[in-house]
């Protein structure tokens, strides 16, 4: 396995795109919640957390690509075949795939979210809004888990990936399931199917960790949130990892 991890990590490293998509996912989660911070004002009752770390809506987008990466130009390029023939062990191959990935993506979400928070603190006491602070458990919660949220995104990537096997083609859905299924749900007319939808998308149930006022009125509870996007990353990894091993390279 170590050799596997090695292998992957030196894969990732040495793709000139891999250190300027990781950044971009740090840099765009600080600047979009720090905008929506400047853009509060002095909004009573505000939940200043969830919106000092409402950049993850854009720092996703690099996490998917990121993950897609990984995945797709070897089966583009062919080099998945020499892949397999250093290492026959395809499960093991996935395996690496999936923790090298995460582990850059969790690394850069920690740092954008750490990043946000600092913004924050600089930002709200000029509003007269108060700042978030880590030793506020619901705080803790909603920073920690927005990290979580940020690998299970990559988790969800690199399975449908597996899956699609072509880079656009992968992007386009990854980022259709997370962005599309919230705005369709408003096109639906039966209001029982419409919340279900909207409810169940594997974003906004996710991003319900995120929230730390008026928890008690959420349609669903944080971190039932992030456990249906981690049921959506672990069946989108079972199906990758199952075509993985039935379908040729």
């Amino acid at each position: 396995m170590t050799r596997a991890l090695h292998a992957e990590w030196t894969k990732l490293r040495t793709v000139p795109s891999t250190a300027w998509t990781a950044l971009s996912l740090v840099i765009a989660t600080v600047a979009v919640g720090a905008f929506a911070m400047l853009g509060l004002g002095t909004v009573e009752g505000a939940d200043t957390v969830r919106f000092s770390v409402s950049g993850v809506l854009l720092g996703q987008v690099a996490a998917v690509v990121l993950a897609v990466l990984t995945v797709t130009p070897e089966y583009e390029t062919a080099m998945i075949r020499t892949t397999l023939a250093a290492d026959p062990r395809r499960g093991r191959v996935l395996t690496a795939k999936a923790a090298t990935v995460t582990v850059v993506v969790l690394g850069c979400g920690t740092l954008g979210v750490l990043g946000s928070l600092a913004a924050a603190r600089f930002i709200l006491p000029d509003q007269a809004l108060p700042a978030p602070s880590l030793v506020d458990g619901p705080t803790l919660r909603a920073y920690s888990g927005t990290v979580l949220y940020f690998g299970l995104i990559t988790l969800l990537s690199i399975g449908l990936a597996m899956v699609i096997r072509h880079t656009g083609a992968s992007i386009t859905v990854v980022l259709g399931v997370l962005y599309v299924l919230p705005v369709a749900a408003t096109l639906v007319t039966d209001p029982v199917w419409r919340e279900r939808i909207y409810k169940y998308s594997p974003m906004t149930a996710g991003l319900a960790i995120q929230n730390t006022v008026h928890v008690d009125a959420l349609p669903m509870k944080p971190w039932p949130g992030l456990g249906v996007l981690a049921a959506y990353a672990g069946a989108a990894l079972v199906a990758g990892a199952v075509l993985f091993r039935t379908r040729d390279a």
